[in-house]
């Protein structure tokens, strides 16, 4: 059996000027909502992985499903907020302005301390990744090979999970965008 983890397409990102720390929270629904940039095209690996998965799973929000489009996926099999990326905490800060990558990387180290003011926190999302590699692994036993199109910090936690569930793969299965980690177990 086989799940494959891939991280989605380069998004459409909303405006990267410079905002301060109390708008993050409103550029981050937007980024959520945006779909896959134009010029975003998976490479003919990731299209051969796609495209020989019996099964597709995919988070809710917009990057992830056009990106399983852009695979040439006909139908995907699931779609949930289950499998969203991991959320990104925000402040009311009102003095220091910093382009929104910045805040991200701010946010996202804050969140692995525990800060998670308006997010879900890293318990939440490990235990949610481990609810998520539980239902990855029981499509897998139905469909034999899985194709998860996720997100970067979300398909690591999911790898964590797999592969303390037994699965053999790569402890990352990469942050740049169409790559991916191939996940195996052959004792189920």
């Amino acid at each position: 059996m086989e799940i494959i983890l891939l991280r989605h397409g380069k998004p459409n990102n909303p405006s990267l000027n410079k905002i301060k720390a109390f708008s993050f929270k409103s550029w981050i629904e937007s980024y959520n909502y945006s779909g896959l940039c134009s010029t975003s095209i998976p490479s003919k690996t990731a299209l051969s992985i796609a495209n020989k998965c019996n099964a597709i799973v995919c988070s809710e929000l917009t990057r992830s499903i056009e990106s399983a489009e852009a695979l040439k996926i006909k139908n995907i099999t699931l779609s949930h907020s289950q499998f969203n990326e991991a959320g990104l905490p925000s402040a009311n800060w009102r003095g220091l302005k910093l382009s929104p990558n910045a805040w991200a990387v701010i946010f996202r180290i804050l969140w692995l301390f525990g800060y998670s003011n308006n997010s879900e926190s890293y318990k939440e999302s490990k235990l949610r990744a481990e609810n998520s590699a539980k239902k990855l692994i029981e499509l897998a036993k139905e469909h034999k090979s899985v194709l998860f199109v996720g997100h970067g910090i979300y398909n690591k936690l999911l790898a964590k999970q797999l592969k303390s569930l037994g699965w053999s793969g790569p402890s990352n299965p990469g942050t740049k965008h169409w790559s991916f980690g191939v996940y195996e177990n052959k004792k189920i």
